[in-house]
């Protein structure tokens, strides 16, 4: 723990990354005070919870409109009984957004608990029932996220999955976002699943930068962030990060800064819509 808690506060000094840090905590606080969160922060919290899913099956290849996401699950459209492959895709990030309001009570206390609770939430969709909200078994492999570099060898994912939950436990002593995009870098770069790490990386840091009050109100929407930069900057900031170097790494909190930073802007637009209306 000691290493673990040293070196990500050494990361968060890093100018580059204090600068980052600072912007989007700014964004964060602005967000936070909107008058619209005043008295309707559950149904801002909610279409960002909508366009987050959006934003994440995106990110996966699955392209549909913000419209078609907010009716299925506001439950005025059903979802298709026999689903095409991206169909599965984007109810998987649906229903891992989903579960991240609900495991935000547990994140910091039981992050592997909430881990499994996120994987089976959106690997349902993906993965058949005996291979969800566990990690890889010895033979098991993942074709995921391969611009990240090769996956985690199973026999090795116990040890990645302890230090991950060491980086949850440092969260009372490192930035909420150091911590929140570190979790997510982890996830992704490890893929401690056969499928569906993506989702439940994103989700992860969504509910750890919200049980940590970075986004208490849970509004922004970080993975617009991420989308936003999708082309080659999502895919190349998790490359630099998996070189294990602290350049690399240090990139990527740079990009995930900027993701909150641009993900507490659309929080913004989120709430005012909310309070001119606009939104339904």
């Amino acid at each position: 723990m000691p290493g673990t808690l040293e070196a990500l506060q050494s990361l968060a000094t890093i100018p580059e990354v204090e600068a980052g840090l600072t912007r989007a905590r700014e964004a964060c606080t602005q967000l936070r005070w909107h008058n619209a969160l005043r008295r309707r922060t559950a149904q801002a919290a909610a279409e960002s919870r909508v366009r987050g899913a959006r934003a994440g099956a995106a990110l996966e290849g699955a392209e549909v409109s913000v419209d078609v996401v907010r009716e299925l699950v506001m439950g005025m459209t059903e979802w298709p009984p026999e689903p095409d492959p991206l169909e599965r895709v984007l109810r998987a990030s649906v229903q891992g957004t989903l579960e991240s309001e609900h495991v935000r009570s547990i994140i910091l206390s039981s992050p592997a608990q909430a881990l499994a609770r996120l994987h089976v939430a959106a690997g349902s969709q993906l993965l058949s029932a005996d291979e969800v909200g566990r990690p890889r078994s010895p033979g098991e492999t993942c074709e995921e996220l391969v611009e990240a570099g090769p996956a985690c060898d199973p026999l090795d994912l116990p040890g990645r999955l302890a230090g991950l939950y060491e980086v949850v436990a440092c969260h009372e002593k490192v930035p909420a976002l150091v911590v929140g995009a570190i979790a997510h870098a982890e996830i992704a770069v490890m893929r401690p699943f056969a499928r569906g790490n993506g989702v439940v990386a994103r989700a992860f840091e969504r509910a750890l930068v919200q049980s940590c009050g970075l986004d208490p109100t849970g509004v922004a929407v970080p993975e617009v962030g991420y989308l936003r930069e999708a082309s080659a900057g999502y895919a190349g900031a998790l490359a630099a990060y998996a070189s294990g170097t602290r350049d690399g790494v240090a990139l990527w909190l740079q990009f995930s800064a900027g993701a909150l930073e641009r993900g507490a802007a659309e929080g913004g637009a989120i709430a005012d819509a909310v309070l001119t209306g606009r939104l339904r």
